[in-house]
């Protein structure tokens, strides 16, 4: 399989992990999943009145200049290890 094929393949799988993922590895997940698709943030940040959509935005922001192949790698990794560790 392809790099891509596996990406989207195992951004599929992590959907159905048993038990919910702590925020931090859903933050970490988010923010390598959107530099993969879109490359380095591309929105304003959201205010203060919008403590999630802040907390995404910064995931992603984190990740500025990685090459989406590296944040595809990164989403595989990171994404087997919250499936082997809650199951599907």
């Amino acid at each position: 399989m392809t790099l891509q094929e596996d990406f989207e393949k195992v951004a599929e799988d992590v959907k159905k992990v048993k038990t919910r993922p702590t925020n931090e590895e859903l933050l970490s997940l988010y923010g390598l999943y959107k530099q993969a698709m879109v490359g380095d943030v591309n929105t304003e940040k959201p205010g203060v009145l919008d403590p999630k959509g802040k907390a995404k935005w910064e995931a992603w922001d984190s990740r500025k200049g990685m090459s989406m192949d590296c944040a595809m790698t990164d989403y595989i990794t990171l994404a087997n290890e919250v499936i082997s560790k809650y199951g599907m």
